[in-house]
C-alpha cells in the first residue's frame, strides 16, 4: 500500500484576493491563482457584497480573514483543496444568528 505526502516546504503568501458570486480567487507570491467554489465556504456563500469584500491579511499574507463573517482561510487549505470544515450544527447557529432561517 502506497500513500501520498504532500510537504509543503515554502508555502507562498496570498497577495490578491477577489471574490465573486460563486468563485473565491487568490494570486499567490509564486505566480499561482487558486480558484475555489464558493460553496466550499458556506459562511462567505452566504455573505452580502459587501461582507464577502470586507477581508483582510493575517499572518503577513498566509491566510484571510473576513471579521463580519467570521471566517478564516489558510493559503495551505487552499494549495490543498480543503474546504470548510465547519460543522452543519456550527453553520446553522451561525445562519440563525444572522436571522437567517433554513
Amino acid at each position: 500500500m502506497t500513500s501520498l505526502t504532500i510537504e509543503l516546504s515554502e508555502i507562498p503568501m496570498i497577495q490578491r484576493v477577489i471574490v465573486t458570486d460563486d468563485t473565491l480567487s487568490s494570486d499567490l507570491s509564486d505566480g499561482r491563482t487558486i480558484s475555489v467554489p464558493l460553496a466550499w465556504y458556506p459562511r462567505l456563500l452566504h455573505g452580502s457584497i459587501e461582507e464577502r469584500n470586507d477581508w483582510r491579511f493575517i499572518g503577513s499574507g498566509s491566510g484571510i480573514h473576513w471579521n463580519q463573517l467570521d471566517e478564516d482561510i489558510s493559503v495551505t487549505n487552499l494549495i490543498l483543496g480543503q474546504p470548510s470544515g465547519e460543522s452543519q450544527k456550527s453553520f446553522q447557529r451561525w445562519l440563525s444568528s444572522r436571522g437567517v432561517t433554513v
